[in-house]
């Protein structure tokens, strides 16, 4: 099965570019398309507390997730994406709050608070977890076309471009078939599971690819993004 990014160690070079070692083509339609035609739909799982269920309930939850990985007749992908929590925000907020508390007493109390919350960071690491399970579909055509076909897509290329989309519209929609097969099996868990859309997926790429961004980027609506 082919992940998100290259295993392949290339040896680099001066006029190499980043997007080389990236395996994904575009994303459109709310799928991820690699560069060698496979697609991948992503979808974003809520956690439980295993450790809080009764004995029953645990017992329950291991017997419906056996039941789930045997009934799949694909593979799938288990990310999970760990983060500092970045509280800048959250501390600005604190002080525009002290700063207009009319009394010395609450204006005192915040501040207190403030410097709790800033010696508490750091001294520990206060991660963020997101969870997701990435879908892989892959169509079945030939990859090497014939001599015939090639001069065909070169006289009619209104022809192939139409013979690709709905090839892609197919592959599409059976991968959201999949998708729904997931989270129909696991919602007896009580996970809570929703599919990406298209800037959703371009956001955990880019944050995915550049982990050494503290601040965690959000995109301007793709509506409005040329993509190519």
């Amino acid at each position: 099965m082919e992940i998100l990014n290259s295993k392949k160690i290339t040896k680099p070079s001066s006029s190499a570019t980043s997007q080389q070692f990236v395996d994904v083509a575009e994303v459109k339609d709310d799928v991820i398309v690699l560069k060698n035609g496979t697609l991948r739909g992503v979808l974003n799982v809520s956690a439980i507390n295993y450790d809080l269920k009764s004995t029953q309930e645990q017992e329950a939850i291991i017997q419906q997730y056996k039941n789930f990985l045997n009934s799949l007749d694909f593979p799938i992908q288990i990310l999970i994406n760990s983060r500092k929590i970045n509280i800048e925000k959250y501390l600005n907020f604190i002080e525009r709050k002290e700063k207009d508390q009319a009394s010395e007493l609450l204006r005192f109390q915040i501040s207190e608070y403030k410097n709790f919350i800033k010696q508490l960071v750091s001294v520990s690491n206060i991660m963020d977890k997101n969870f997701y399970i990435i879908v892989p579909f892959s169509s079945i055509e030939n990859r090497e076309k014939g001599i015939f076909d090639s001069l065909s897509s070169l006289f009619n290329p209104r022809k192939s471009i139409v013979e690709k989309r709905e090839l892609f519209e197919t592959c599409r929609n059976q991968l959201f078939q999949r998708l729904d097969h997931i989270m129909a099996s696991l919602s007896g868990i009580g996970i809570k599971m929703v599919q990406l859309k298209t800037k959703e997926l371009i956001e955990l790429l880019y944050n995915s690819y550049n982990s050494n961004v503290f601040n965690l980027t959000e995109l301007e609506d793709t509506r409005n993004l040329d993509l190519k």
